[in-house]
């Protein structure tokens, strides 16, 4: 099984790294519901992630009904159900309270990819979401989660700076 899993890790590190070069919102969303669709996958047969699992799969839906509306009921609908969730599992799944740190990079993750209309702003406002989710994948040992958010952060720092050099 780790092996399974740590394949789809290794699928959603390298769409998430073709995702994050996107300029067009849209395409952004939906080669990054790819990503969180692997990623999702990946965290439910590490068999100690579901708050990831659970967060990545509600982002890989987000993303792609995010492409068509973006309006309140829509955001205020998954942070609903982020937040339904976690509360499911800390109390009837009975799980560790590290499972905030994976509730609290997907519902940063959802405001942004909802609220935002700019690929450079979600990249922007992502960065706190990739560092919490590199938090989460460490503590639950998740080697390509791991990767997954370490080459996500590199890759949003890298976009931005040659987006700012090409303004200037």
């Amino acid at each position: 099984m780790p092996i399974l899993a740590e394949a789809f890790g290794a699928v959603a590190v390298i769409f998430n790294f073709i995702g994050y070069r996107q300029t067009d919102i849209n395409r952004y969303r939906l080669i990054s519901a790819v990503a969180l669709l692997s990623v999702s996958v990946h965290f439910f047969l590490l068999g100690n992630a579901y708050a990831a699992g659970i967060g990545c799969l509600l982002a890989c839906i987000r993303n792609v009904v995010a492409t068509r509306y973006t309006g309140l009921p829509v955001l205020f609908t998954f942070v609903g159900l982020n937040i339904a969730f976690f509360i499911f599992e800390l109390i009837y799944l009975d799980s560790s309270g590290i499972i905030i740190i994976a509730y609290a990079s997907s519902l940063i993750f959802t405001v942004g990819s909802i609220s935002l209309k700019s690929a450079t702003a979600i990249r922007q406002w992502f960065i706190l979401a990739e560092l919490l989710g590199l938090i989460f994948a460490v503590l639950v040992g998740s080697i390509f989660g791991t990767i997954f958010n370490i080459t996500n952060l590199c890759s949003i720092l890298f976009t931005l700076y040659q987006e700012r050099r090409r303004k200037s």
